[in-house]
C-alpha cells in the first residue's frame, strides 16, 4: 500500500465520516459479487440463489469511484467480500487498482479459499497483509455436508499458502448446533502450531430462508465449551472496533476469537459501512439498505451530491443491530442471504 502522510496517527487527513452517536466510520466492506462456488447451509438454499445479472452488478469502474470518494471522506480500510470474490472475472486487476489508491491504509479480503491458493503470491505483491478464510470444519465429510461441495483440500492449501507468504490469517467458523460443535476443539488446535486467529461466529439469520436461527450457541456458550477443554484460556486485549472477543491459550502461537454476530454485543463501537454487489449502501448488516449507489451514479450524480447523500445516510445509522432490525421489520425479509448483502 502507498505510504501516506498525516497530522493524526493512523489517518490520511482531516476528513472523517461520523454518525449521530459520534462513531467515526473508517471501514468499508465491499461485496464484488453475489455468486459463490459453495452452497453453505448457513448462507443459502441448496439450489443457490436468484443470481443477479451482470448489468445489475456494479462495474469495477463504479466500485473504484465509490471507493475513491469514500477514502477521501475518511475510509481507511476496505475489505473485499462476496459471495466469493474470486469467482468474479478480472477481480485481480481491480484489487491491484484498489491497492494503489491514494489514501487507502489497508486492503483485505474474505474468501472461502477454493480458488485462492494460486493467487496468494499476487496478493502478497499487492500489499495485502491479512485475509479472512472461511472454514467451518476440518472433517472432509462434514465439509461436504455444510458446503454441499467438496473443497476442504483446496481450502487447506490456501491456508498453507497464506501462512507461507506471511499473510495474517483469520479463520472464520460459523458455529451451528447439531452440526459442527465437534469441530471447535480441532480448529482451536490449529492455533497451537500456526500463528492464526480462529474466530467462532454465532450463526446469523441470513441463510436465504432455509431454516430458523436461534442463539443456542451464543458467545457465552461457545466460551464455556472452549473453557471445558482449555481451562487455561486467557482473555487478551481486543483491538479498537474489534467485532470479536479475543483469547489466548498459553503455549499456542495463535489466538481465538468469538464473534457475537447474532446477540450483537459489539455494535457500540461499529465503524463500518457495507456496499452490496448491486450497489446498495448499508449502514448496518441488519438493516435493509439506504439507497443504491450504482443507480445514483448511473443517473449522473456528481461526487459532491454523492458525498452529501452518504453523509446523511451515516447520520441515520442505527445505534445497534437490534434497532436496525426493529426499525425496518416491515421491509426485512427472512429470505436474505449473506451472499447478497456482503456480510
Amino acid at each position: 500500500m502507498p505510504e501516506q502522510s498525516s497530522g493524526e496517527p493512523g489517518r490520511t487527513g482531516t476528513a472523517m465520516i461520523t454518525d449521530s452517536y459520534g462513531r467515526i466510520i473508517n471501514y468499508l466492506r465491499l461485496a464484488v459479487t453475489d455468486r459463490c462456488n459453495l452452497r453453505c447451509t448457513y448462507c443459502m438454499p441448496e439450489a443457490g440463489l436468484d443470481w443477479r445479472s451482470r448489468k445489475e452488478l456494479m462495474t469495477y469502474e463504479e466500485m473504484l469511484r465509490i471507493c475513491s470518494l469514500l477514502v477521501k471522506m475518511g475510509i481507511e480500510k476496505i475489505r473485499i467480500t462476496g459471495g466469493e470474490p474470486f469467482v468474479r472475472k478480472d477481480v485481480l486487476p481491480f484489487l491491484q487498482n484498489l491497492s494503489l489508491m491514494n489514501g487507502l491504509q489497508e486492503l483485505t479480503l474474505t474468501t472461502n479459499g477454493l480458488l485462492t491458493a494460486p493467487l496468494v503470491p499476487e496478493l502478497k505483491r499487492m500489499g495485502i497483509k491479512s485475509v479472512n478464510l472461511s472454514l467451518d470444519t476440518l472433517d472432509k465429510n462434514r465439509f461436504i455436508r455444510i458446503a454441499r461441495r467438496d473443497g476442504l483440500d483446496k481450502v487447506l492449501k490456501t491456508l498453507d499458502a497464506l501462512l507461507a507468504d506471511d499473510i495474517a490469517v483469520k479463520i472464520n467458523t460459523v458455529v451451528m448446533e447439531h452440526c459442527n460443535i465437534t469441530d471447535i476443539v480441532p480448529l482451536i488446535q490449529l492455533t497451537k502450531t500456526a500463528p492464526v486467529s480462529v474466530r467462532f461466529i454465532e450463526e446469523m439469520p441470513f441463510n436465504g430462508g432455509t431454516h430458523p436461527v436461534s442463539p443456542a450457541w451464543s458467545y457465552l456458550r461457545i466460551l464455556e465449551h472452549i473453557r471445558e477443554h482449555f481451562p487455561g484460556i486467557q482473555k487478551i486485549t481486543d483491538a479498537p472496533h474489534s467485532t470479536s472477543f479475543n483469547y489466548h491459550i498459553p503455549g499456542h502461537k495463535g489466538n481465538i476469537g468469538i464473534i457475537a454476530a447474532y446477540t450483537r454485543s459489539f455494535c457500540g463501537s461499529c465503524n463500518r459501512l457495507r456496499v452490496t454487489p448491486t450497489g446498495v449502501l448499508r449502514t448496518c448488516l441488519y438493516d435493509a439498505g439506504t439507497f443504491n449507489l450504482k443507480e445514483i451514479i448511473r443517473g449522473g450524480c456528481t461526487d459532491e451530491e454523492l458525498e452529501t447523500m452518504i453523509t446523511n445516510a451515516v447520520l441515520k445509522k442505527p445505534t445497534d443491530g437490534w434497532e436496525a432490525e426493529n426499525r425496518l421489520a416491515a421491509q426485512k425479509s427472512a429470505q436474505q442471504s449473506m451472499a447478497t448483502i456482503g456480510g
